[in-house]
């Protein structure tokens, strides 16, 4: 008998824990960290800094609109009808040679997009053997994209922001082993990441001539198209020819610009260079 009444009055016990534990207030949820939201990731960006004085001697001539940023002008309109037309993103600027002018023509560019409303655009320096975006450009980044490549620096601590539709990724001098480099994981990954977070219209790249080396052979396969630049009276048409040949194996051509030519046009009366 007085096993029965010690084992009713356990039960009793523990009911009544039940009860005590239910008109307890329930725990509040865990807070689940959330991403910075895309506008946020822009903001933090580090502020291009203007030399008007070198971007004009750099023959960087779209900072404005007007007659000699026509031709640029001109330019992104067709790249970005190209883009749309085929839902391609990634562009890849290359020339068949060196000096070509591909790097004057992206930071050219680079300004010509900061007028466009309604998109963003990322143009990123991946010559990483002769990079010269940032000399033309006049900024003289702390860090390289080969280190964003790398992982050892994040993209947020590196970027440049051109107003609010334009970020840059420059370098500061020569990677080593480029071509492996952007043949890894790490770089793919990195990109990958880069343009999660920033949610970029376009991804504009300014990568090596397709004479210099394999990097360009390395890269060109994870982009969508290519424009190909080549020098007026400077590259030969078999030049241009086997550049696109070469580009078409492996990636899509958006289009050849011939650049460094001078024409007048007799309906407008207007100089394109």
């Amino acid at each position: 008998m007085e096993r029965i009444q010690e084992a009713l009055a356990k039960a009793r016990a523990e009911r009544q824990k039940g009860s005590a534990r239910q008109d307890e207030p329930a725990a509040p949820p865990r807070a689940v960290p959330q991403m910075p939201a895309v506008d946020d990731s822009w903001a933090a960006l580090a502020p291009f800094k203007f030399n008007r004085t070198l971007l004009r001697r750099n023959r960087v001539v779209a900072v404005e609109s007007g007659r000699e940023a026509a031709p640029y002008d001109l330019l992104r309109t067709k790249i970005i009808h190209q883009a749309q037309t085929n839902g391609w993103r990634r562009v890849a600027i290359v020339s068949p040679d060196m000096g070509a002018g591909k790097t004057t023509t992206l930071a050219n560019l680079a300004f010509s997009f900061e007028r466009q409303r309604d998109m963003r655009v990322l143009c990123i320096d991946l010559d990483l053997r002769r990079p010269s975006l940032h000399k033309v450009l006049g900024q003289g980044p702390d860090h390289s994209m080969a280190d964003v490549l790398n992982g050892h620096v994040r993209f947020a601590e590196h970027g440049l922001r051109l107003g609010n539709r334009v970020v840059l990724g420059l370098n500061n001098g020569p990677a080593t082993r480029p071509s492996e480099l952007l043949l890894s994981r790490d770089a793919r990954d990195a990109l990958d990441g880069i343009e999660t977070d920033y949610a970029p219209d376009l991804v504009l790249f300014d990568i090596s001539p397709l004479n210099a080396s394999d990097d360009n052979i390395a890269f060109l396969q994870n982009v969508d198209c290519a424009v190909i630049i080549a020098a007026a009276e400077v590259t030969p048409m078999s030049r241009i020819d086997h550049a696109e040949r070469q580009v078409a194996e492996l990636t899509n051509v958006m289009g050849i610009v011939l650049n460094k030519c001078r024409y007048i046009s007799d309906a407008e009366g207007y100089d394109y260079y």
